[in-house]
């Protein structure tokens, strides 16, 4: 049966190329006729898609099956990949370019289906147009399939994998990170490159109509013409596809990413935040040969910026009554990482109805233990004090129970507020900045001090180990 659908491919991929060549050569001849192919081509080829999904149905963890059946499908011949993925007329389409799709296993075409599925389901299409501007297309594209294809084999041979980005670009990336942890170490690597061509960040083709190879920069090029959506709106019509989807068993990491889904996981790590803030106030900047001028990077004889400036952030730690001890180690885990990745001036106000302690901290041994006091919550005193104080960023970890109206308004600096594990949603009703909340702490979980790691953003407390999604 494997055999006669090897050969069935084969023989499609055969009347693909005459189809192509005919195109190719009607446009010498300054033909502008469209490049389509005919009735029967179609039903052959989507006979074939059929098969490609009938076993998928067939298999233990159906949900993909299932999932592709309430999908829209279409032949694209310009994709730079064997199939994509947008969100047209309420509908999503995966769309195949039978001159890569074809050319691969019955193996590898499923897992295609898989890898555009694991796209939608871990809202890759929003998180994407998120960090497009702080990212180059290439990054994102690399960080999305990273993620994804740690997940399927077979894989086509082109397919971009962590191995492969860590050897590319010369990093140490761990798995079962976040996309955008992916994003911005890709990034920092593509930023540091010496300025010589690089064959992925340059077309590798001239013809937009039909594309003979994979081009991860272009890769994802087709989310581009989704319609126009809201961000809640797409996210419901995602969960439904889901819900129709779950008819069976559903394994560990899909079912990570399908509760990640639900309950609202998916937004940006609030480091993430953290970066783009501390990014923001870092405005003094050098110049550098070792990165690419990011306005106009094929300009090759134009010099990249670095910052050059320290900012003064200052961490304020919620230690009041109301803050378990669970929910303070959380948010000391989560300052070991900015102490550790942040060359700043760092400043720790331990507070709760007021002020009890403030130090700086250079480095993790720095850290003192929590203060044994528990006092009700106030966030007025600690906004007083940074107002009197040069700060350009507070980050401020809580539980978010306190006043409701802030008595004073922060003066020029910007406030990243941090909701603790057991914390429900913060009290004051504006809250001049950017509010986040890190993962649900487990009643059992009490997070003990020996195992902080040491090694980076792990993303590990806004997403599970095993769902990098």
């Amino acid at each position: 049966m494997e055999t006669t659908f090897e050969a069935e491919a084969l023989q499609l991929y055969e009347q693909t190329v005459l189809v192509v060549d005919a195109f190719k050569k009607a446009r010498d001849e300054e033909d502008d006729s469209a490049l389509c192919v005919t009735a029967g081509y179609g039903t052959a080829f989507f006979h074939l898609i059929d098969r490609v999904n009938l076993s998928l149905l067939e298999d233990k963890d159906n949900f993909f099956g299932y999932f592709f059946i309430h999908m829209g499908k279409e032949i694209r011949f310009d994709l730079a990949s064997p199939t994509g993925v947008n969100f047209k007329s309420a509908t999503y389409v995966m769309y195949f370019n039978p001159l890569l799709f074809l050319r691969l296993t019955k193996g590898q075409m499923e897992s295609c289906l898989k890898h555009e599925i694991l796209h939608i389901v871990s809202l890759h299409l929003l998180r994407a147009r998120d960090l497009r501007n702080d990212y180059s297309k290439l990054a994102v594209n690399l960080a999305m399939d990273t993620v994804v294809n740690t997940y399927l084999s077979p894989l086509q041979p082109d397919a971009i994998t962590l191995a492969w980005v860590n050897t590319m670009y010369r990093l140490a990336l761990k798995p079962f990170e976040s996309f955008e942890y992916y994003a911005d170490a890709i990034q920092e690597a593509l930023d540091k490159r010496r300025p010589l061509k690089d064959t992925l960040e340059l077309d590798s083709e001239t013809d937009e109509k039909i594309k003979t190879s994979f081009d991860p920069k272009k890769a994802h090029d087709i989310w581009d013409d989704s319609d126009e959506i809201d961000d809640s709106t797409l996210q419901k019509f995602t969960e439904k596809y889901v819900e129709a989807a779950q008819k069976g068993h559903v394994s560990n990491y899909l079912k990570s990413m399908i509760d990640a889904l639900k309950y609202g996981e998916t937004s940006l790590p609030w480091h993430y935040f953290l970066k783009k803030l501390v990014g923001s106030v870092t405005s003094e900047f050098k110049k550098t040969m070792t990165r690419r001028n990011r306005r106009q990077p094929e300009r090759l004889d134009l010099r990249g910026r670095l910052r050059n400036h320290k900012a003064n952030i200052f961490i304020a730690l919620d230690i009041s009554g109301s803050i378990s001890d669970a929910e303070f180690k959380q948010a000391m885990k989560e300052v070991f990482e900015i102490v550790h990745c942040y060359n700043h001036e760092i400043t720790i106000i331990e507070c709760d109805n007021r002020i009890r302690r403030v130090y700086p901290v250079e480095e993790l041994n720095d850290l003192k233990e929590r203060l044994n006091i528990r006092g009700g919550t106030q966030f007025t005193p600690v906004i007083e004090y940074a107002n009197d104080h040069p700060i350009d960023l507070l980050v401020y970890f809580t539980d978010g129970k306190g006043e409701e109206h802030l008595e004073v308004k922060p003066r020029g600096y910007k406030i990243l507020w941090v909701i603790s594990g057991k914390g429900d949603k913060l009290s004051v009703d504006n809250p001049c900045g950017i509010v986040k909340k890190l993962n649900p702490l487990k009643l059992d979980d009490p997070l003990p001090f020996d195992d902080v790691e040491k090694g980076g953003f792990s993303a590990n407390n806004q997403e599970s180990a095993s769902m990098p999604f």
